[in-house]
């Protein structure tokens, strides 16, 4: 496994509108590879809309979203992190055909200041083989984990875990995410 930087925390410095889209995501996709539990402390950058403020709205202005520096998000849409658990995340990967473009879409008004983070759509998920679902169990101390059924790992998150079988677990051997009773 290749090294990499340490992770970048992208967040909102305006309103980012639902249904935004953002992209498309330039290179090859990977999202989740470097998923772990932790949420490990990294280099800021904030984005925002070009907005004309009425009164009390923020409105699009060509529907593009930009860095500090004026970039457009083709330069920084791919720093953005994966979400653990559905609670964390405000975009989603889509793709308007299996194997098109991918893109980003907010599935909720993103607030200033909040942190952009990103899991696949249900049928992106689907078409790279990612689990779409995975079931908690429950600890001795009665907190929720999720256990890798191919190699009996435990996870704090389910996107976690279901990073962990697609691009990690040598025994899944990239069979997609099994409950034991299938």
């Amino acid at each position: 496994q290749t090294s990499r930087a340490p992770a970048i925390s992208v967040s909102a410095e305006s309103c980012i509108p639902a249904g935004l889209r953002l992209g498309p995501v330039p290179g090859t996709f990977k999202l989740g590879k470097y998923l772990s539990d932790r949420k490990e402390p990294g280099p800021k950058k904030k984005v925002f809309s070009y907005a004309v403020p009425p009164v009390f709205q923020v409105r699009m202005v060509r529907g593009e979203l930009v860095d500090e520096a004026g970039s457009s998000a083709l330069e920084w849409i791919g720093l953005i992190r994966a979400a653990r658990n559905s609670q964390e995340q405000t975009l989603e990967a889509v793709a308007d055909l299996p194997g098109g473009q991918i893109f980003y879409r907010a599935l909720r008004d993103v607030q200033p200041g909040e942190e952009l983070t990103v899991w696949y759509s249900n049928p992106l998920a689907q078409w790279f083989d990612i689990p779409v679902t995975a079931t908690p169990t429950h600890d001795e101390k009665g907190e929720e984990r999720y256990i890798c059924w191919y190699c009996w790992r435990t996870f704090k998150y389910p996107n976690s875990l279901k990073a962990h079988v697609h691009f990690h677990c040598a025994l899944s051997h990239g069979r997609s995410f099994l409950h034991p009773d299938h």
